[in-house]
């Protein structure tokens, strides 16, 4: 198969290639106007031309597009691909509002392509084996999630876009849509009420920009959520992110620390303590599929795992909790 990348400006879209390229297929080109040193890095590690001209990279030898475009100028290139009848694997989000949304779900309805989603969390070993030990009642009926996913900001190496709210969506939209993918699928329940907040600490030169934001979120059957994200990641951090997801059952807990203790082990640390058995650390399963992979089975009509209502789901979760969250003002003014 031939792909292309139309919009290359998160290094995100380098799973996607890194991925299809493995499996052997081969890239046309990449279309960039704004952020090069990121599309030449990729160009040159991959051995992919730049091309000036993305009506090039949509031309009949090609079957699918990579997109990581501004994240409000997505939905524009995924109609692109449609007019083309290009598939598209993006970048999350795919939308940063819910007019948008909107177009993206006629986009779904009409069918005439396949649309994927990088919502790469449910492609992680030690997420997918959580799911397994929730399917099987490891900690007793299910009673919270936490999920804590704090972020490296470096704000003198991001796009100027990162810090507008109209282009980026803003730190909910942008970075809650993995965890509302993910309650979803670990626990096979919808989302039915979102309360939480916006808070602005720093950076008054950017006006629409948040730092960090909470979330409480009620699913189906009454099962409570607390989501939470910032943008305080210390520069010093052994990593770009803490990121901790809790799960409290009737009958035991499980932590996992996505980036591990680096006390203890740079590894994903996946600890679980019941009213049976002691702490103890989980050995994590094998995932046997790639999220790219899992795409082209979409494609070919094969089972998936992640599919466009769940896409649908996640994205029209997060644009509600943008929507209903209070937004808080703390940055001080420097005298």
């Amino acid at each position: 198969m031939k792909f292309s990348i139309i919009g290359c400006q998160h290094a995100h879209i380098e799973i996607f290639i890194e991925e299809m390229m493995k499996l052997g297929h081969e890239c046309a080109g990449i279309f960039e106007q704004e952020n090069m040193t990121l599309a030449s890095r990729l160009a040159e590690k991959y051995q992919i031309p730049l091309v000036h001209d993305k009506m090039l990279l949509l031309d009949d030898s090609i079957q699918l597009v990579g997109c990581a475009a501004i994240n409000n100028e997505k939905i524009d290139v995924i109609e692109l691909c449609e007019k083309y009848r290009k598939h598209i694997m993006i970048d999350k989000p795919a939308v940063t509002n819910r007019g948008d949304l909107i177009r993206l779900e006629a986009v779904v309805n009409r069918g005439a392509i396949q649309v994927g989603m990088l919502l790469t969390e449910r492609f992680r070993a030690s997420l997918s084996t959580l799911k397994k030990q929730l399917d099987e009642g490891a900690i007793g009926d299910l009673i919270s999630i936490s999920m804590r996913k704090p972020h490296l900001l470096n704000p003198k190496q991001r796009p100027s876009w990162h810090f507008s709210k109209q282009k980026s969506g803003g730190i909910v939209i942008d970075l809650f849509i993995h965890d509302f993918d993910l309650l979803r699928w670990l626990t096979g329940k919808e989302v039915k009420s979102i309360t939480g907040y916006m808070a602005k600490n720093i950076l008054p030169e950017y006006p629409s920009f948040f730092d960090t934001a909470g979330l409480q979120v009620i699913m189906e059957d009454g099962l409570a959520v607390q989501l939470y994200a910032d943008w305080f990641t210390p520069e010093k951090s052994w990593t770009w992110g803490d990121g901790r997801i809790f799960a409290v059952g009737t009958k035991g807990t499980i932590e996992i620390r996505l980036e591990g203790d680096p006390l203890v082990a740079k590894d994903v640390l996946y600890l679980k303590v019941t009213s049976e058995q002691e702490l103890t650390a989980i050995e994590e399963g094998r995932i046997p599929i790639t999220i790219t992979e899992d795409f082209l089975n979409r494609v070919r009509g094969e089972n998936c795992l992640l599919q466009h209502e769940d896409i649908i789901a996640a994205t029209e979760a997060t644009i509600r909790a943008d929507e209903c969250t209070e937004t808080i003002y703390r940055f001080k003014e420097k005298s």
